[in-house]
């Protein structure tokens, strides 16, 4: 194996040449000009320096001019280095003065070996290169950072959709529709067309869509002060009063439609029997009882709902007699993002960490096990691979979403984007969609259908 070391090379050889990058070496050099050669020396033979503190005269001379007499040279440079390279081997515990001053250039007798070896030993991070990103990466299969979207097996990109102008912060598909709803920021809900990807209707609301889901044949909308709906069947649009505040959440259970509001409180409406009614919904009751906004909310199993908020606890309602039943007290940040799986609660929250949490015999919820995560948690879906197995997509705040296998929480792959991802939605055939923080909405696919996905 070839190798190259370079230690004080500038002062034994006066300075006359810069030693080889050690990063460039590596694939890591981001400097351009680099002040270290960027190429491989060509010396044929094993060569031991000696240092002084007073150059020798032919060192000087290689200084001033061209090397026109290697050979004359070369003697003079190189003190004994036979009893140098003698101590070097006979005591490999003590290093020697010579081994410690001198620099050692191995015998390279070809540079693709030395480029195979320098590329073998780059360590790929976890983490999508900068540079690349924007097409300005110069170190190509080199670079110690991932030159992909993704990595993992099994699953794939398929398209990009560039047309909201900021974050995407819900993705509804309805059942039945041929098309593929998002909302933004940017005050518009876009419909796609499943087929051809092309945005085919948009729709301004006139204020921040902080959150969108579908049910039936219903589009519902989250903004300030209201919620929008939408009949995609019959075009009927209504709006929802009674939020104060960014409606932050939706969700749908026991027939009731829930809104988590700024304000701290969760609205929630029926649809109206009446035939003569101004709205099909009707509020019903405002669900009071956190003291910040109420960032997520799920729909678990025996009609409970559970909502999470900025003032870092879980509630945990009866949808039935839509009263608080229990508050859960296991982050110390915002609690960000909440899933059903089977009979188990996951949480995710901005203290970096997901928190899974069990039903005690007592009835009450506690937390079974805590997963650590490098950055805060801003949101968790799930659905099944292609064998059926549960995975948690896990959106953190360093753009990238981790998949993990449940139950053993163990990584499987890792998407990346632009920015962060704040919106996720299962389709049909394997697909999946994700929002980012751009407004890029992404369509990726499991390589084959999943058969049984995950609530």
């Amino acid at each position: 194996m070839a190798v190259i070391t370079t230690t004080r090379r500038t002062e034994l050889l006066g300075r006359t040449t810069s030693p080889t990058c050690k990063y460039w070496l590596a694939g890591r050099c981001n400097r351009n000009p680099c002040r270290f050669l960027h190429k491989l020396p060509t010396l044929s033979s094993n060569v031991y320096y000696k240092h002084s503190k007073k150059p020798h005269s032919c060192v000087e001379k290689m200084r001033s001019s061209s090397v026109k007499k290697p050979t004359n040279c070369a003697p003079k440079a190189v003190k004994k280095p036979a009893n140098c390279a003698l101590k070097s081997v006979v005591s490999a515990e003590k290093p020697t003065k010579c081994e410690q001053k001198g620099v050692v250039i191995e015998k390279i007798e070809n540079v693709e070996d030395v480029a195979a070896l320098a590329m073998a030993s780059v360590e790929k991070s976890r983490s999508i290169c900068k540079y690349w990103m924007t097409d300005n990466c110069v170190h190509g299969d080199l670079c110690q950072n991932l030159h992909s979207w993704f990595y993992g097996d099994g699953f794939t990109t398929l398209a990009k959709l560039y047309e909201h102008k900021k974050v995407v912060t819900g993705i509804a598909l309805p059942s039945g529709s041929d098309k593929l709803y998002s909302g933004s920021t940017d005050g518009t809900v876009r419909a796609w067309d499943c087929n051809t990807g092309h945005c085919v209707n948009t729709i301004s609301v006139d204020s921040e869509v902080t959150s969108l889901i579908s049910e039936g044949q219903w589009i519902f909308a989250g903004i300030k002060n209201a919620v929008k709906a939408w009949n995609i069947q019959t075009g009927a649009n209504v709006t929802l009063d009674g939020p104060k505040g960014q409606v932050l959440s939706l969700n749908v259970g026991n027939d009731i439609l829930l809104a988590g509001a700024e304000d701290g409180v969760i609205y929630a409406w029926r649809c109206n029997s009446e035939p003569k009614a101004e709205s099909p919904f009707k509020l019903v009751a405002t669900l009071s009882g956190h003291t910040k906004p109420v960032v997520c909310l799920a729909i678990g199993c025996h009609k409970m709902l559970y909502s999470g908020s900025m003032d870092h606890s879980i509630k945990v309602w009866d949808l039935d007699t839509l009263q608080c039943t229990m508050t859960l007290n296991g982050h110390t940040d915002i609690v960000t993002s909440l899933i059903c799986w089977d009979n188990y609660l996951l949480s995710g929250s901005s203290d970096c960490t997901v928190n899974v949490w069990v039903c005690t015999e007592e009835g009450t919820l506690k937390v079974a096990y805590t997963h650590m995560v490098e950055n805060a948690v801003l949101g968790l879906y799930g659905m099944s691979d292609v064998d059926a197995k549960p995975i948690l997509f896990c959106s953190c705040k360093d753009n990238s979403v981790r998949m993990y296998e449940l139950p053993t929480i163990l990584e499987r792959g890792r998407l990346f984007t632009k920015q962060e991802v704040r919106s996720f939605e299962i389709g049909p055939n394997g697909l999946f969609f994700t929002g980012d923080g751009s407004g890029l909405l992404n369509v990726w696919k499991w390589l084959e259908e999943p058969k049984v996905p995950t609530s």
